[in-house]
């Protein structure tokens, strides 16, 4: 059964994008079949992945508007497990020809739907917004990864995400659910860094992750190659923390295939 997750909060420069290929990624690398759907006229994904988005020309925007399979637009990474369904700029113009669309909220939930039982999972990299493209993700979504930086004003923003995630399920998505927080960014050296871990997991308690990203060097420039962290370089620590997530969102989901022994600890 296929797994969808969105990585989304209308706050920018949290790691999203960074989240969404490295977790893609990693998947990919303990051998599940993952597509990445790059969900944001910006691109990264696609940039991060190696792939040029001007050279991009048929992706999300014409799945979209267009209604073409995913199996038509998808490219192959270096990665024999990771798909992409690529994006450029002209995905900008996407929520105003699809306003028209009956069923608007759910092009995307269609639309992947074609191709889920060809995966374990499905990621979509959501832009910093809450217009019709994410919502369209939420819809499409079987849970949500909120990515939050270990910086001032780490919780802003977050209740109206929140609400609008409500919403979502009142309305369109009723099974959507909250994979969890995501601490992203974070330095031990920093007073502010653990300040804002204590006070996320005051707050938010069972629904942050275990696993937290650091701040890393490698993680910063590897998309610079055009490239996941773990293909940048193994060893670093980004790629550890990304790993670990990913196999704690396998152990939460009753999909690990680690012994016993090496499950994370609750």
């Amino acid at each position: 059964m296929t797994k969808t997750i969105c990585i989304a909060n209308q706050k920018g420069g949290v790691g999203k994008t960074t989240t969404a290929i490295n977790l893609a990624y990693s998947l990919a690398i303990l051998e599940y079949r993952v597509l990445l759907v790059d969900a944001d006229p910006q691109a990264n994904s696609t940039s991060g992945l190696g792939f040029d988005p001007k050279n991009i020309k048929i992706g999300l925007y014409e799945a979209l508007v267009q209604d073409i399979s995913p199996d038509d637009i998808s490219l192959n990474t270096d990665n024999s497990n990771l798909d992409l369904v690529p994006s450029n700029i002209d995905l900008v113009g996407a929520e105003i020809e699809m306003i028209d669309l009956p069923n608007r909220e759910k092009l995307m939930k269609r639309i992947l739907s074609r191709v889920s039982d060809a995966y374990d999972f499905v990621i979509i990299d959501c832009s910093p917004s809450l217009g019709l493209i994410t919502t369209n993700a939420l819809a499409a979504s079987d849970s949500i990864i909120i990515p939050v930086q270990c910086e001032y004003f780490a919780l802003e923003g977050l209740g109206k995400l929140l609400n609008t995630i409500k919403i979502i399920q009142r309305s369109i998505n009723v099974n959507l659910e909250i994979e969890g927080l995501l601490l992203t960014m974070y330095d031990s050296r920093l007073r502010l860094s653990n300040q804002v871990v204590d006070e996320v997991k005051l707050h938010f308690q069972e629904m942050v992750f275990e696993t937290i990203i650091q701040r890393n060097t490698k993680l910063s420039e590897a998309p610079s190659f055009g490239l996941p962290v773990l293909e940048h370089d193994a060893t670093a620590r980004g790629s550890v923390n990304y790993l670990d997530l990913a196999r704690e969102i396998l152990q939460k989901n009753g999909m690990t295939k680690m012994a016993t022994a090496e499950k994370i600890l609750q």
